[in-house]
């Protein structure tokens, strides 16, 4: 188990928790935005002090590295890096789209055989999109959807699937199968994040928090030569 301060900064939502040995022990919340520039300093502050006044001990910061807003992700892995860089702290990172599958596999009841579809707003008929099983386990790996009747077919045959997140009610006349299932109001939240970070931090998943980039820099950031990295 271990102390992890949470950022999520992947949409509008502005968030921050922080988690003790598997238990969310502080949160702060802004559903007002995007206001990432001027809240996430704020709350990361309380956050902060908060672990110092009651003497805990910080081991890691976990941030939500996309897909989602550009702006938003840049602004919290920023944050991220330089608490790492203050405090001497492992960096955890947390996919988006998997984040999202926590509150609906903890507060759903969902069939054996279902899927998880989460879905990030891309504009139009876009979204950024995985499957997921009840485990987690990735079915299909993250990809820019332009969403129609056939996009999931092959998966709704099968059996429910079911889709939420930002992207997702727009989607669901397009896709038009008995199989869809919407659940509509779950968001990527900083509190629900301490189940993939804590993961990450046993099994010592830990990024290089020098060359680190949120999910929409990686094939950039893949092609450059080695020389300049």
């Amino acid at each position: 188990m271990a102390c992890i301060l949470h950022i999520e900064t992947s949409t509008d939502v502005c968030s921050v928790a922080v988690s003790q040995d598997g238990v969310c022990v502080f949160e702060r919340e802004d559903h007002s935005g995007p206001n990432h520039a001027v809240q996430l300093g704020v709350f990361v502050d309380e956050a902060l002090s908060f672990v110092d006044m009651r003497l805990m001990t910080l081991d890691a910061v976990a941030v939500s590295q996309g897909p989602g807003s550009y702006t938003g992700l840049r602004i919290g892995t920023s944050m991220a890096k330089g608490v790492c860089y203050a405090r001497d702290l492992k960096l955890v990172a947390v996919p988006t789209l998997a984040l999202l599958c926590v509150p609906v596999l903890l507060r759903r009841e969902i069939e054996d055989d279902a899927l998880l579809c989460p879905m990030i707003d891309a504009r139009r008929m876009e979204v950024y999109a995985a499957l997921y099983d009840r485990s987690l386990k990735e079915v299909r790996e993250i990809r820019a959807d332009v969403v129609d009747a056939d996009t999931y077919r092959e998966y709704l045959d099968r059996g429910p699937v079911y889709f939420f997140g930002n992207g997702a009610a727009k989607c669901m006349e397009a896709i038009g199968h008995p199989n869809a299932r919407l659940i509509e109001g779950i968001e990527p939240l900083a509190r629900w994040m301490f189940p993939l970070a804590e993961r990450r931090c046993f099994d010592e998943k830990f990024e290089d928090v020098a060359y680190f980039v949120p999910y929409y820099l990686k094939d950039f950031v893949a092609k450059l030569p080695k020389k300049l990295l």
